[in-house]
């Protein structure tokens, strides 16, 4: 019998059927996919596989449509990676479903969490940080301006639909004064084609465990501007200093920690670029996380979103350079939104 269209936990075992055995009590959940997938993990008494699908219609408020064949990228992307990374940062992968949209891979072992989760629980492990942008740097480092990555993957759809438009135009759109200024870096940003970029390198998608980090989730992958990754990184760490003003030090110095390690893989001809791009990046992404099609869920008071609003448009209008100048404002913001003291070193 053919396996059905949709993917769900009534439904993953027939979507196995005849292409992994499983033996002994067999377990079936479903995992966070974010807004764009459905995903669910199977468990055996000797695995455990996680079975991933495309939705064409984003679970947001707003209208938010992405074509499903982005599966498929991710798919390649994740295997080109192979030779990149170490072993053991990708999943491995088991088969793919061209027509449903769907494939599977080896889940992160027992006992990983993704990073987001260990941030918002107070784990501010320095050496997850190094291991984050260490990865990050070896991405960039590996793909610079390889041919083959950029014949392979030269595509941005994906990227325009998942993040172009519904993080930047969707804020230009919102702020009017903004347009130019939106319309100006992203033809900037996209002229600059020089590795590939993960689109999402979130905290979310990087389970860690000691010492070991798997990198997930490459569905907006292609060849472009990788200081964008390296911007959608720190945004969310500098995000989680807003939610617990109190622990900003530690995730300041995270931000720090992480994107040293990335700058410290870089090749020589992203030095007199990057950092400043990944700032200009970050000042964009911030106020897009506020006002763009998906809000970060963990700022819902209108107080915090006002404070966060007003750093990003600050930081638009400033133009910081380099991370510390950044931090620096973040810093003077959180201060005056918490009542408290300037933001200092741990």
């Amino acid at each position: 019998m053919a396996a059905p269209a949709e993917l769900g936990v009534d439904t993953a075992l027939d979507f196995l059927a005849g292409r992994v055995e499983l033996s002994g009590p067999v377990t079936v959940r479903e995992l966070g996919g974010g807004v764009s997938n459905n995903v669910v993990l199977v468990e055996d008494a000797a695995q455990r596989i996680v079975l991933k699908q495309s939705l064409p219609r984003l679970r947001v408020r707003d209208e938010w449509l992405a074509e499903r064949a982005r599966i498929h990228r991710e798919w390649e992307v994740m295997r080109a990676l192979r030779d990149v990374l170490p072993a053991g940062r990708l999943p491995a992968l088991l088969f793919r479903d061209k027509r449903r949209f769907l494939y599977a891979m080896r889940a992160a072992p027992a006992g990983s969490s993704d990073w987001k989760t260990r941030l918002l629980a107070g784990d501010f492990s320095p050496n997850t940080a190094r291991l984050a942008g260490a990865t990050l740097g070896l991405i960039v480092r590996g793909t610079w301006g390889k041919p083959e990555f950029r014949q392979a993957f030269s595509d941005r759809s994906a990227f325009n639909q998942l993040r172009t438009d519904p993080y930047y135009r969707t804020v230009a759109m919102r702020h009017r004064r903004l347009a130019g200024a939106v319309t100006n870096w992203i033809a900037e940003s996209s002229a600059r084609q020089t590795a590939l970029v993960h689109g999402d390198w979130s905290p979310k998608n990087l389970l860690v465990r000691p010492g070991q980090l798997v990198c997930i989730d490459f569905e907006c992958a292609h060849f472009g501007d990788p200081s964008y990754d390296a911007a959608f990184m720190l945004n969310h760490l500098i995000l989680k200093a807003f939610h617990r003003p109190a622990l900003a030090a530690s995730y300041f110095h995270l931000a720090r920690v992480a994107f040293c390690w990335t700058l410290g893989m870089l090749p020589r001809g992203a030095l007199g670029w990057f950092e400043a791009s990944s700032m200009r990046h970050l000042a964009f992404l911030m106020l897009a996380r506020i006002d763009g099609k998906s809000p970060v869920e963990y700022l819902r008071a209108e107080t915090v979103q006002r404070a966060v609003r007003r750093l990003a448009m600050d930081l638009i209008d400033s133009c910081p350079a380099t991370l510390d100048g950044t931090l620096a404002r973040a810093g003077r913001s959180l201060a005056a939104y918490s009542g408290g003291n300037p933001i200092r070193r741990p």
